[in-house]
């Protein structure tokens, strides 16, 4: 510790304030004395301490901080006395050179240890009662509401089921080409997508394989010839018969379809042509799916092209009223 300078050595305030920058002080202690009398004429804001550094500050980074202390004890005039000071000391001081300010009315709030608090304080979250953290998170999760062409907005997520390892090595062959259908289905209470079957399936035993009473997934290798070229076309079919199934079954198949789709697509690197979604298997014919797969071109069809208007004179000038008396005729 060291022993302070008399206030008799130390500059005024101003004169201290203007050698901060140079850092020729390291600690200072300012008072308000009004004389004893505390008439607010008759005040002044003066330095009653000052500590000069111990080495150079160009040796180390440095911040400025302002302590500001309050007795308990001290009557209700001179704790508003000094609160009124607060915002001169720091328009004379510099704002912009302040980096924390400290208020503590004990002198554990001011050393070392009440400073690690004060900075773990200012790092931790705001305080907020459970209606105010539940606005919060709303408003964290709040749909964005301005919806053009380029927009996307947040929907609902669907479920993930996992697949089991019979359907995965199922899917597997069908990318090797080992197998040309693969059909797939839910187990709603293990909550996971196995396999059905994966029978040999020519393009017209295609429609048998849909049940005609349950949801499907259905993987399923087109082969056929386009523009002189032979195709070998992966063809995902999601069929759904209609209202002949529970509600949970439609929404359970409708929420797990993108997730499987996204999958296959992904981790086993299988590249769909086409995905379709039908109601009977009546729907698969031939002419369908190479429809579907090859959609036709719409061809240019020319606008409907007006008709001129006749050239030249388009008559005499009608007449909108008979001429009055007085008046010649044109």
């Amino acid at each position: 510790t060291r022993r302070a300078e008399t206030p008799q050595n130390i500059p005024r305030p101003k004169e201290l304030f203007s050698g901060h920058s140079a850092g020729s002080w390291r600690w200072r202690r300012r008072s308000v004395d009004g004389g004893g009398r505390l008439h607010t004429a008759d005040l002044t804001l003066f330095s009653t301490q000052c500590y000069p550094p111990e080495s150079s500050w160009s040796q180390c980074d440095h911040i400025t901080s302002v302590y500001r202390f309050q007795n308990k004890r001290k009557p209700v005039r001179h704790k508003m006395l000094y609160a009124a000071t607060r915002a001169t000391l720091k328009k004379e001081f510099g704002g912009g050179h302040i980096k924390d300010d400290i208020f503590g009315t004990t002198k554990e709030d001011l050393n070392f240890s009440g400073y690690k608090k004060y900075l773990t304080s200012q790092a931790a979250p705001l305080p907020l009662t459970a209606a105010e953290e539940e606005l919060r998170q709303i408003k964290l999760n709040e749909v964005q509401t301005d919806i053009s062409v380029d927009t996307k907005q947040q929907t609902l997520q669907g479920v993930a089921f996992p697949i089991h390892k019979d359907a995965a090595d199922a899917l597997a062959h069908f990318k090797e080409k080992r197998i040309n259908y693969v059909q797939l289905e839910i187990d709603a209470e293990k909550e996971m997508i196995r396999l059905c079957s994966t029978e040999p399936t020519e393009l017209k035993d295609l429609p048998k394989r849909v049940p005609k009473d349950s949801p499907r997934y259905h993987f399923f290798l087109y082969k056929h010839s386009h523009e002189g070229d032979y195709l070998e076309s992966t063809v995902f079919i999601y069929s759904m018969p209609g209202y002949k199934c529970s509600i949970r079954e439609r929404m359970l198949y409708s929420s797990c379809k993108n997730n499987l789709i996204d999958m296959v697509e992904t981790k086993l690197q299988i590249e769909i042509e086409k995905k379709l979604e039908i109601e009977d298997g009546t729907e698969l014919t031939g002419e369908f799916l190479y429809a579907e797969v090859h959609p036709k071109q719409h061809a240019y069809k020319e606008r409907f092209a007006k008709p001129k208007g006749p050239a030249g004179k388009r008559g005499g000038r009608r007449i909108t009223r008979p001429p009055g008396e007085g008046e010649e005729e044109d």
